[in-house]
């Protein structure tokens, strides 16, 4: 069984300021990808706790890559 590291809790993603997630399917020659909002999860869960049991809507594996969608950094002066 493979172990992944530790992520942040839902808590502190939302202190950021973001509520949606990025789920990425593990298997690299699929690269299939989603965004969603994670209000549903309670604050004391992990992104890591989760990860496990995605199945993936394109190959069908199981296990996903979760991170925050942080909102675009705006560059420049206007």
């Amino acid at each position: 069984m493979t172990v992944y590291p530790e992520k942040i809790t839902f808590r502190e993603m939302r202190e950021t300021g973001t509520r949606d997630v990025l789920v990425y399917c593990r298997d690299r020659n699929c690269s299939h990808r989603m965004t969603f909002n994670a209000d549903c999860w309670p604050d004391d869960v992990r992104l890591s706790d989760i990860e496990p049991h995605f199945v993936c809507a394109g190959c069908g594996k199981r296990g996903a890559d979760i991170r925050p969608k942080f909102s675009q950094a705006r560059t420049g002066t206007g």
